[in-house]
């Protein structure tokens, strides 16, 4: 088969427009096409008055070598690439070695400890957090009795941070092995919507991630995999060898257990502070790398479907609008879009006590009242927070905290209308835009929560973003402070063969450690890492 990109059609084109499109394309006859199959299905909304839908379609031709020799140098038109997974190796027969330790149950942690079940590693996956359902309870306490439990929350339990979001399924990672094909094939097989596969930008929503991952955890189990849940590491069983390096022998746990094991994938999330902390204790190698601070802006979503497909805003085609915005301030700043969840709701993401983080969240219909997305200024270790590998956390921790107070020292958020915001007073009441953050928005003041260069880096942007989608600067736009969680703000370092670079055994993956930045992206480092760890043990 060949592999056809970039073929548009009208937003409401008939079925049979789709054959014919292709022959034109090809400039074949209609009796040389055999059958085609949708592979990725986008949009091109630039021209509001002409929304065209864009394809990517694999077609079977009569003669395809003749087509492509026709088309040498069409870069649209190309043969289909091989897009199956094929595992790297497998354990032996009626294998008994030590057992591969999975510590994170989020999407990196799901898919490392599936693909080594599917090996036949029979993984041990430890988290500090509750079954999906259970941890669903303990968020919903946060939300809507403004009771936190620090170890099951937004950031910590079954299926991670992934769960409570939009459950986006996309990302710009470079995949030449088409792992992230792998990830949405095990997704549908565990109940997601088939249009995952073919969406350019495919989401599920949380109700159906937890279905997902409680199928997920099933097969993990059905093929000899084990978790363990309510199990926080404290520490690492560290041997020095003789040359100096060390090696990891086994991990002490907080019930006072320890778990020998040679191998062990560190997936612990982006929130796992006391882990960061104890591994910089015990010498692992750690750097501060980049991350973002900033809000949620909410706006109600049909201004955001309007502004974006105009006349066609409603459209079943298209779906709720999205938006993807970034502007360079004078001051140095880049002030950008981060995390979009059309039709959903801003929710509260904390995982300590005494502060206040903001996040993002959709359903998969997308139906709720607002539209809202991280607007964030990225910040640099050797600018903003030169304190060592650690100080990133520091810098999020005093953030949050300054929001706790100023949102009331209760959990509810600080907000802020945009023209308040940018009028530089302190807001009383909502306006046309009601915020949707639970358990409760405090108008107030958001200069009271984040640095001063965030705050200028706004003022500027702002009315920039106005500028490219209407409304985007409406005075009664809402700001919810504040959003700290974009990224880890560490790097624990790995080599080549995705070990420790200090510790042999330790494999640092996905988002905590500074290796992916969203559920797909993480879920295919969970893969890679789930490899690598395979072929060491039969090494």
């Amino acid at each position: 088969m060949l592999r056809l990109s970039g073929l548009k059609l009208p937003l409401d084109h008939p079925a049979e427009a789709m054959p014919a499109a292709i022959c034109t394309r090809l400039g074949i006859g209609a009796s040389e096409l055999i059958r085609h199959v949708v592979v990725r299905r986008g949009n091109d909304a630039r021209r509001k008055n002409a929304i065209q839908l864009v394809y990517t379609v694999d077609v079977e031709l009569i003669d395809e070598q003749a087509i492509l020799d026709s088309l040498v140098g069409d870069h649209d038109v190309r043969p289909r690439p091989d897009t199956d997974y094929r595992f790297v190796t497998h354990a032996p027969q009626h294998w008994s070695g030590k057992r591969p330790v999975v510590v994170g149950a989020g999407p990196c942690g799901l898919f490392a400890g599936l693909v080594l079940a599917q090996m036949g590693f029979r993984p041990i996956i430890l988290d500090r957090g509750k079954v999906v359902r259970e941890r669903t309870k303990d968020t919903w306490g946060l939300w809507r009795r403004a009771e936190l439990n620090p170890d099951s929350n937004v950031q910590f339990g079954e299926g991670g941070a992934g769960t409570f979001s939009d459950g986006k399924l996309y990302c710009r990672v470079k995949d030449p092995r088409f792992l992230g094909r792998k990830v949405l094939e095990e997704f549908v097989a565990a109940g997601a919507p088939d249009d995952i596969l073919t969406e350019a930008h495919p989401h599920i929503g949380t109700f159906r991630l937890v279905t997902m991952v409680e199928s997920l955890r099933r097969q993990i189990e059905g093929l000899g995999g084990e978790y363990r849940w309510q199990h926080k590491v404290e520490e690492l069983e560290l041997e020095r060898q003789g040359d100096g390096s060390q090696r990891l022998r086994g991990l002490h746990l907080s019930d006072g257990s320890f778990i020998e094991a040679d191998h062990v994938v560190l997936a612990v999330g982006h929130s796992a502070r006391p882990t960061f902390k104890m591994l910089h204790r015990r010498g692992v190698h750690i750097e501060a790398k980049p991350f973002s601070i900033g809000v949620r802006i909410e706006h109600p979503q049909g201004w955001i479907d309007r502004a974006r497909y105009g006349k066609c805003a409603g459209h079943p085609a298209l779906g709720a609008a999205a938006y993807s915005l970034a502007h360079h301030c004078e001051n140095g700043r880049t002030v950008y879009s981060f995390c979009m969840c059309p039709g959903g709701r801003v929710v509260a993401a904390t995982s300590e006590e005494g502060r206040v983080v903001t996040n993002g969240m959709s359903q998969y219909s997308r139906a709720e009242f607002n539209a809202n997305s991280g607007l964030v200024v990225g910040i640099e270790p050797e600018r903003d927070y030169p304190g060592g590998p650690l100080a990133g956390i520091d810098l999020q921790r005093h953030w949050e905290s300054m929001a706790f107070t100023a949102g009331g020292s209760s959990y509810w958020a600080p907000g802020q209308k945009v023209g308040d915001f940018l009028a530089g007073r302190a807001s009383t009441e909502p306006g046309e835009v009601v915020p949707s953050y639970k358990p409760g928005v405090t108008m107030t003041d958001l200069s009271r929560c984040l640095p001063a260069f965030v705050i200028d880096a706004f003022r500027e942007a702002l009315p920039v973003f106005g500028r490219q989608i209407a409304n985007y600067d409406h005075p009664d736009a809402v700001m919810t402070g504040v959003e700290t969680r974009t990224s880890s703000p560490i790097r624990i370092t790995r080599g080549r063969d995705l070990q420790s670079l200090n510790v042999a055994g330790l494999y640092p993956a996905g988002e905590g450690a500074g290796y992916a930045g969203g559920i797909l992206s993480a879920a295919i480092d969970g893969i890679k890492v789930a490899e690598a760890v395979g072929l060491a043990i039969n090494s």
